[in-house]
């Protein structure tokens, strides 16, 4: 029963650690490419122009991409841009899937938002667990019917590569009423620990206690660590399943993890950009995404100016129940109404 649930371990890895080379990589060079070359060089994923917020006030005087919200008006973020970062729960480098059912779980779900009005960058947390309507696939790729899921399986209906990334999206896209998501990166587990590395260890005081011998892994709640090579990788990726929605607890480790991994790379790309260069090429055999090396060479420098902090990490609220067999989360709908409004809008102007 133990090697069993090692080997489930192993599979529930996630990569939180690697969202940072979204946002200086990906999300930075697609948000300059259309700034440079216009909005309309990078087309959303996602079909749609604007959120459908079902709950919002109604109204003929409204313009175009307005709403209604809690008696006032917000006009849509036209210039936003949004990306899915996914942390696919396979070793080693990509492969494409044998069949349509072994693209490998989104253990780990971030959207990456660049917003150019006030040059922030914002990261939305979505669980694992979330139950959300998915599209399921045979083993042959044909369409069965969408079921309501959890939100991680819909990238293993796929083959692992584009094709999987592009079913997460539209499946997040849909979660969050119809969202535009501009672009995407899939990144296996294996990446976290040269990434960790690749910035000279990321110090962190640890959140709760990992102790896992079969790891080398002794943390406790408090420690004061620098985490280097694979004690980067167990710090985001192990969870106690003993423990009732340790998922929360996981997320808690990645999101610290996250800034400070960031505003580490950060600082030393902004003194030798070779550093985000780096960092781009040390995943890019494990990862899928949408946005090439030679867009990022020649626009990555212009991301450095945007600002990233814990205070920009939201997540989708909710609540954690026991289903038939796995944890099933459901977003509170009215709490993701008011992130989408605060996220992707602003008060219309008078």
């Amino acid at each position: 029963m133990k090697k069993n649930r090692s080997l489930w371990m192993r599979r529930a890895a996630v990569t939180a650690g690697s969202v940072l080379v979204s946002f200086l990589v990906i999300c930075a060079a697609a948000f300059f490419i259309s700034r440079l070359l216009g909005k309309n060089s990078i087309e959303s994923v996602s079909a749609g122009e604007y959120i459908d917020l079902p709950t919002t006030e109604e109204s003929e005087e409204l313009a175009e991409g307005e709403i209604r919200y809690q008696g006032k008006v917000y006009a849509y973020n036209r210039d936003i841009m949004t990306f899915l970062i996914m942390g696919i729960d396979q070793e080693g480098e990509v492969e494409t899937a044998e069949d349509g059912l072994d693209g490998g779980q989104a253990d780990a779900l971030f959207l990456g938002i660049m917003n150019p009005h006030n040059k922030t960058v914002s990261i939305l947390t979505i669980n694992r667990n979330t139950i959300a309507a998915v599209d399921v696939y045979d083993e042959d790729g044909i369409y069965v019917g969408q079921y309501m899921k959890q939100i991680c399986l819909q990238h293993g209906y796929g083959d692992g590569r584009e094709l999987s990334c592009e079913r997460t999206v539209a499946a997040v896209s849909r979660l969050l009423h119809g969202l535009p998501i501009n672009g995407y990166v899939a990144i296996n587990m294996e990446a976290i620990a040269d990434l960790n590395d690749a910035v000279g260890g990321v110090p962190v005081t640890v959140l709760d206690d990992i102790v896992y011998p079969e790891y080398d892994m002794d943390f406790h709640a408090g420690d004061e660590v620098v985490l280097t090579g694979r004690e980067a990788y167990w710090y985001v990726r192990l969870r106690n399943e003993n423990v009732f929605d340790s998922n929360t607890l996981r997320q808690n480790r990645q999101k610290q993890f996250l800034t400070t991994f960031a505003a580490m790379a950060k600082q030393q790309a902004t003194s030798d950009i070779r550093v985000a260069l780096d960092l781009y090429q040390t995943i890019s055999d494990y990862m899928v995404t949408d946005i090439d090396i030679t867009r990022f060479t020649y626009l990555a420098t212009e991301a450095l100016g945007y600002e990233f902090n814990i205070d920009q990490m939201y997540t989708l609220e909710g609540e954690t129940v026991m289903g038939t067999q796995f944890e099933e989360y459901y977003v509170d709908e009215d709490a993701m109404e008011a992130t989408l409004v605060e996220l992707f809008y602003e008060p219309a102007e008078e």
